[in-house]
């Protein structure tokens, strides 16, 4: 079976923060990554606040505030939902083109 691991993307743990930003900014180079990424603090407070578990999709509008607010994995995860009031508010943006 083929892993799903490339390991031409494995960075070692950073210790700093400019380590982490070293790191992003690596990802974003090498991949060419469309949107901005935000690096988060080295005491992960974005990560305590807005974590992955259970699943959730949150969408921060241009002014910093909440926007979006998906409801909690695995029963009330819609990415769809998302998606949809991605291109309600950017109908000139569609996936792909």
């Amino acid at each position: 079976m083929k892993s799903n691991v490339d390991e031409s993307i494995c960075y070692p743990q950073p210790q700093t923060l400019a380590q982490r930003v070293a790191i992003a900014n690596d990802f974003a180079g090498r991949f060419h990554f469309p949107l901005p990424l935000s690096v988060d603090d080295m005491r992960d407070t974005a990560d305590l606040a807005y974590g992955g578990w259970p699943e959730r999709i949150y969408i921060i509008d241009e002014s910093g505030k909440i926007a979006y607010r998906g409801g909690l994995g695995p029963f009330e995860y819609h990415p769809e939902e998302a998606r949809a009031w991605l291109e309600k508010r950017f109908p000139a943006v569609r996936a792909g083109s």
